[in-house]
Formats: C-alpha cells, structure tokens, sequence
C-alpha cells in the first residue's frame, strides 16, 4: 500500500533546466541593464543640459572677447606709445576657451600657443597693433642684454627639422645660421639684443622659449599698471623674467 502512494517525481531533461537557468539568469542582467541604461540616461541629461549652459558662456565670453578686442585697437590707434625700444620680449600668461578664435589666431600667428611661452619680437607698428589687440593674454616689455643672454644660455632650443632640439651644441647654430655669419650662442645673444640685420632668422631658428610657473603671475587679464598681470611692464619685464627662467 505504501508503495502505491510513493510517485516517482517528474523527470526534467537536463538541457531543459540548463535552459530555464540560463533564461532567469539572462531576465536578471536585463533588469540590471535597464537599470543601469535608465541611470545613465538621467545623468546624461544632467550632463548635457551642464554642457550647455558651459557653451553658452563660452561662446558669449567669445564674443566679448571680439568687442573688446575690436575696442582696443580702436582706442590704441588714437593714442600711440612711443617705444623705448626696438625689442620686446612678450610672455603668454593665459586664454583658453573663453578666447575668440581671431584672437587665438594672433596669439599662434606670434608663436604663443601655449600658456607660459615667450618670445622675442622686433617692435613695429604691426606687432603693437596685434599686441592691443590680445593684451589680456599677454604681458611684455623691454628685455635687457641680461635677460636676453640667460634666457638663450638657461632655455635656448632651435627648431630642426620641425623638431626641438636643445642649444647644447655650437655646431647646430652653425648649422642653421652660418650662412648669415651666426656660429654660437653669444652670435645669437648678440643679433637678439641689438636686433640686427639676422634678427628674423634666429627668432625664426629659435622655439619659443617654455618658461617656469610663478607666483607673480596669476593670468589676470587685469592690466600690470592697474594691479594685474597683463599688458606693458617695460623694464619691468627682466624681473619677470628672471623669476620664470
């Protein structure tokens, strides 16, 4: 009697409960995915509409970049600075995104694409109209023949087949400008410092020069005779100078 009431229980094939595993286990990664799709979804929204509101100001700050610069030019063409001298050496202390493209082309026409570079530059009327009109980004002034030798001697590079290559060699100034009479480093210091007949081409052979992070300069677009960093320093350009190299 008792054996009639044991029942064998049902037999379930195996790849029938590999299969029914396999389906709980793919519903389960579904809910967590959707899950996850759903989170990610909310934060991108959140992102996008932060997105936004960043290009928007971007693009205004752009645009007030533009009228400004505009503004500067005008209002520098009707009062000249005379020049105390034929060099400058010009310092790039900020501008990133909220720069107008026209400025940053000024910017990259005068070789300072990247913050902290300096250049030498023969003044002229042309230079002086472009440096109005990024002066926020810059600050400048008259290099002495100090400032000039150690910033050639501590951080001179040349430009080689479009590539940097430290001045630790006389034989590569030879190379590059001895045909315009310049075999070393005090030839160059010379031709920077009394902007001689070669100027151009050993600006031209020189990288712009990759300066130190300094505590005096905090990229306030602020003018230096006001308080800030940007604009004419003059002499006191060999201070900054010092400092940074």
């Amino acid at each position: 009697m008792a054996d009639e009431e044991q029942k064998p229980l049902p037999y379930v094939q195996e790849t029938v409960l590999k299969k029914r595993k396999n389906n709980e286990e793919w519903a389960i990664r579904r809910k967590e995915q959707l899950g996850q799709k759903k989170l990610r979804s909310k934060e991108n929204r959140k992102l996008i509409f932060k997105r936004a509101e960043q290009y928007i100001k971007e693009y205004r700050n752009q645009e007030l970049d533009l009228v400004q610069m505009k503004h500067r030019g005008k209002r520098q063409k009707s009062s000249p600075v005379a020049l105390k001298s034929n060099l400058l050496f010009i310092i790039r202390i900020c501008g990133t995104n909220d720069m107008h493209p026209k400025t940053r082309k000024i910017l990259h026409y005068l070789r300072l694409k990247r913050i902290l570079a300096g250049v030498f530059v023969k003044a002229n009327d042309g230079i002086m109209d472009m440096l109005r009109r990024v002066e926020p980004y810059v600050t400048y002034g008259y290099p002495n023949l100090k400032s000039v030798k150690e910033l050639v001697y501590k951080k001179g590079s040349g430009k080689i087949g479009g590539q940097r290559v430290p001045l630790t060699d006389n034989n590569i100034i030879e190379q590059a400008l001895g045909k315009h009479g310049i075999i070393c480093l005090e030839d160059i210091v010379h031709e920077i410092a009394t902007v001689g007949p070669h100027f151009k081409e050993v600006v031209s052979f020189l990288w712009p020069f990759k300066l130190n992070k300094t505590e005096d300069v905090q990229g306030k677009k602020k003018m230096y005779k006001d308080g800030g960093d940007a604009g004419n320093r003059e002499d006191h350009i060999n201070d900054l100078i010092s400092k940074m190299n």
